[in-house]
């Protein structure tokens, strides 16, 4: 028994790793396949009519079945999904009063559950939260699935951060600088991704993507299109994430931590021990 149920637990394991590597790829594909066909530039609400509603009807699928592998696995346990429930609908709550460059006051969250609960969660979390926050506001449109894709993302990289953050004191200086410095960051890549679901696709100007236009010079033109257009308004995000993180970091992350260590348990069978 004890064998048959660690093989079963690393094969949903491994299916749980499969599956959140094919969504980024899923997501990556939908992010630059514009610049890898050379298409014209045509209206991006135009062009998102049928890829919008078809990555949102797969990458819904797709963390259905990311949950199953992670309760599967052993990485997720009934009581850590009831948290993860209640930090989605607390971050929908906190984006409603939206802001410059979307309000900040929700980022901070994502990046602080997903540095405590790891990389997995923090996706899930990320992703979760901004589809919810959208049914509340009414803000669903094509842009929806790439705004869940970034913000997946950004909690995933947030649990990512988490074995530098292992070698500082819990709740010391270096670990909240580490963390400001991050969310500050994601301030600025957060508006620096989302700008490329409609670049290629936004009507010609000086400040457009020249379709064929080489890598370089596209980095180039998109550099400037960025400086112009978004650079302000993620300054404001970048550093309400910092604020935040700097004011209720300590706090928060000691109530993620206490709810982890309650909650979190381990099963023992024959002699076997799975967490």
């Amino acid at each position: 028994m004890a064998i048959q149920l660690s093989r079963y637990n690393r094969l949903a394991t491994w299916a749980g790793d499969v599956v959140l590597a094919l969504i980024c790829l899923l997501g990556l594909i939908a992010f630059f396949y514009p610049f890898m066909m050379g298409r014209e530039a045509s209206g991006f609400e135009q062009a998102h009519a049928t890829t919008a509603p078809i990555l949102f009807a797969m990458l819904g699928p797709a963390m259905l079945v990311l949950l199953i592998t992670e309760l599967s696995a052993g990485r997720l346990n009934p009581r850590i999904l009831a948290i993860l429930g209640v930090l989605t609908g607390l971050v929908a709550v906190l984006r409603l009063p939206a802001g410059p460059g979307d309000s900040p006051t929700f980022f901070f969250l994502i990046i602080l559950a997903g540095y405590v609960y790891g990389a997995r969660f923090g996706f899930l979390l990320g992703a979760l939260a901004l589809l919810v926050s959208a049914l509340l506001t009414g803000g669903v449109g094509p842009w929806l699935p790439f705004q869940m894709f970034v913000s997946g993302w950004m909690g995933m990289s947030a649990g990512w951060l988490a074995p530098l953050g292992q070698r500082l004191r819990p709740g010391g200086w270096g670990e909240m600088i580490l963390l400001v410095g991050f969310g500050y960051g994601w301030g600025f890549l957060f508006g620096a991704l989302m700008n490329l679901w409609f670049w290629p696709f936004a009507p010609p100007s000086a400040l457009g993507w020249v379709p064929g236009s080489g890598l370089e010079a596209t980095i180039r033109q998109y550099l400037v299109f960025y400086a112009v257009t978004s650079l302000a308004w993620d300054a404001v995000r970048a550093f309400g994430n910092a604020v935040l993180i700097a004011l209720l970091g300590r706090l928060v992350l000691k109530e993620l931590r206490r709810f982890r260590n309650r909650f979190w348990f381990t099963v023992e069978v024959a002699g076997a021990v799975h967490e």
